[in-house]
């Protein structure tokens, strides 16, 4: 039996997904408003970030459209969902995370060293919540422990 909470309901997860777009924000925020890099960026960073943000981007959006109405921000799977390792699926477990890593590493080195510390915490939680999110995938599909077995990477090939 699902624990509930005081409603009734089956807790989603949704503090997580809190955390996660409240630490986006701040870390966007932190980058455009706050301290720069010192003597500002070099080209060279900047260049390597642009391509690590598109990369990312493009990933993150890939990842996403791949598992379709098993989308979800929550660490519980969706109702209708199914469990995917097709495409980013079959590199890494959590490739929307591993975009969104990604996107903000390569934002950060644009943007300056708050956006790359916040970033850095980002990561955990997004690190974290993937361990969350795992336990409820074993408990909902049979398979998930073979993919895993199969994908052996959580967030970054050969990490």
């Amino acid at each position: 039996m699902q624990p509930r909470d005081r409603s009734g309901e089956v807790p989603r997860g949704g503090g997580w997904v809190v955390a996660q777009f409240a630490l986006m924000g701040v870390t966007v925020v932190a980058g455009v408003a706050g301290p720069r890099w010192p003597g500002g960026a070099h080209p060279v960073l900047v260049a390597i970030g642009a391509v690590l943000a598109v990369t990312g981007l493009l990933l993150a959006v890939f990842a996403a459209r791949t598992l379709g109405r098993s989308l979800t921000p929550f660490p519980r799977p969706a109702a209708a969902g199914e469990l995917i390792d097709r495409g980013a699926y079959g590199l890494v477990r959590h490739p929307v995370y591993t975009g969104g890593i990604l996107f903000f590493v390569g934002f950060s080195l644009w943007a300056g060293p708050a956006a790359l510390a916040l970033t850095a915490v980002l990561s955990v939680l997004w690190a974290l919540k993937s361990r969350v999110e795992e336990r409820h995938l074993t408990a909902r599909y049979p398979g998930y422990a073979a993919y895993c077995g199969r994908v052996r990477w959580r967030l970054l090939p050969f990490l």
